[in-house]
């Protein structure tokens, strides 16, 4: 495995500890799943509960040479089931994160919003990607690229919020968040623009807690003090964004790619707003990805124990 980036390394040495998060692994049934949680099992992070049909879960671990013999293995017959049951230990309160194994990500996130039996809240569930971008001096989150595909401004509400908490619980103190826009003022015709900024002006009143939030701002101002200086832009998130939150899916989900192949960015990934974290990882996903990620929701975790009532 190489080396991960220091700040995407630190999150891993912070999140290690002697009590490792129990984590429903949903239908681990390739070599990639079960690796990927084995790994952040040596790590210290989670502690697995593998869900899924035993002979396939047995079968890929014997095919890959791993030992699941320590950890727990719950038997269902399909990966519908599968991610039934991982809703439900979690609101048996048996484990307290999730992590996506071999099955396709709407059909684990199919149960999780199920309105009987899933793990809804009473806020929108959305992504956060975790970047460590060479030459940007901190970490960079970027949400929502993966769920709410044209969110309105009430979701885009829940989507900055628990873009927040996220960066709380990883240690971000005071966050600065960039509501993104094609430009940094208020057009009438760019419905982006005219939701950035009452996002902002909903952190300023309260509605939305722990941040330092400001919109719209283009790509190039939030992140770069040239560029906020060139457009004489005054602002205390402009230049220094922690978090970039994207107008919808499409724009966020370019975004996260091309840093990630542009400017080999390291990523990792969360989902935030249902009743645990939830792990959503990919084959293509290497090992320090998948240990980030796990190490994410961990510290996540522990940020919603911890975290006094509001």
């Amino acid at each position: 495995m190489s080396t991960p980036p220091r700040r995407i390394a630190d999150i891993i040495a912070r999140a290690a500890a002697p009590d490792p998060v129990p984590t429903a692994i949903v239908h681990p049934c390739d070599a990639h799943a079960l690796g990927g949680a084995l790994e952040a099992a040596r790590a210290g992070l989670i502690l697995p509960v593998l869900v899924g049909p035993e002979i396939k879960i047995r079968a890929a671990a014997e095919e890959a040479g791993l030992d699941i013999t320590p950890f727990e293995l719950v038997a269902v017959e399909h990966s519908h089931a599968a991610a039934d049951e991982a809703c439900r230990l979690v609101r048996a309160g048996r484990v307290a994160a999730v992590m996506k194994g071999s099955l396709h990500t709407d059909e684990l996130l199919a149960a999780v919003v199920n309105a009987d039996s899933g793990l809804r809240t009473d806020r929108r569930m959305s992504h956060v990607f975790i970047f460590e971008v060479p030459d940007y001096p901190r970490l960079l989150l970027v949400s929502d690229a993966a769920i709410n595909i044209a969110p309105d401004l009430a979701t885009k509400k829940d989507i900055v919020q628990n873009a927040i908490d996220c960066a709380l619980a990883l240690g971000i103190e005071a966050p600065g968040v960039a509501v993104l826009a094609a430009v940094e003022t208020v057009h009438p015709a760019m419905p982006a623009t005219i939701d950035a900024a009452a996002l902002s002006k909903m952190a300023q009143r309260g509605q939305i807690v722990g941040a330092t939030v400001d919109g719209p701002l283009a790509f190039d101002n939030a992140i770069s003090p040239d560029a906020k200086a060139a457009k004489h832009i005054v602002s205390e998130v402009a230049g220094r964004a922690d978090v970039l939150i994207a107008p919808d899916i499409e724009a966020g989900n370019m975004l996260a790619k091309q840093l990630t192949y542009f400017s080999g960015a390291l990523s990792a990934g969360i989902v935030v707003g249902a009743r645990v974290p939830i792990v959503l990882t990919s084959r293509a996903d290497d090992e320090a990805t998948r240990l980030a990620s796990c190490a994410a929701a961990l510290l996540l975790a522990r940020h919603k124990r911890l975290k006094p009532p509001q």
